[in-house]
């Protein structure tokens, strides 16, 4: 039987990607998938993870939260937070998807910070899907994750010689 991607077989190279590349590939996973899975940690050391609709800036994912959800109540009690987002998986060769490592803090409607990010969030479709008035923007918290490190995923990476997964540092 013939392979399909003959590249992925055999051991995976290590070659690291120029970081402008890798940065590039990352922010186009983020821009383009819209739900994560947020880690947090219990009040017993254990994990709590729970999926959310996800917004991006740059590097930085955020989503509305109540503060008396246990994902929140967590966050103010240990802003450490880890976070996954994957592309649709068909096979090895579409394998796609980001580990973020990094702080969590929620901001108020009303910081002077929240406006920069709620202008990236579309509250629209969701309001009129609840049949809120699209005409009143929301004063719900943000939850913003800022990653330290970001582990991305790309089998596809193989057929050019890279390792298929690279690690990205905040500067």
């Amino acid at each position: 039987m013939p392979l399909t991607n003959p590249w992925l077989t055999g051991p995976p190279p290590t070659q690291a990607l120029p970081r402008d590349e890798l940065e590039e590939r990352i922010l186009n996973l983020l821009s383009s998938q819209n739900m994560a899975v947020v880690a947090t940690i219990n009040k017993d050391g254990s994990p709590a993870a729970t999926p959310v609709r996800y917004f991006s800036l740059e590097f930085e994912i955020f989503y509305t939260s109540w503060n008396t959800s246990v994902k929140s109540r967590n966050i103010e009690r240990d802003e450490r937070v880890s976070a996954g987002i994957f592309a649709p998986l068909v096979g090895q060769a579409s394998s796609r998807g980001v580990q973020l490592f990094g702080t969590a803090r929620t901001i108020e409607r009303s910081a002077p910070e929240a406006d920069r990010y709620w202008e990236a969030v579309r509250w629209q479709s969701d309001h009129a899907e609840r049949g809120r008035p699209v005409d009143v923007p929301p004063s719900d918290p943000l939850t913003i994750i800022t990653p330290h490190r970001i582990l991305y995923t790309e089998h596809w990476l193989r057929r050019s010689g890279f390792a298929p997964r690279q690690t990205w540092r905040a500067e």
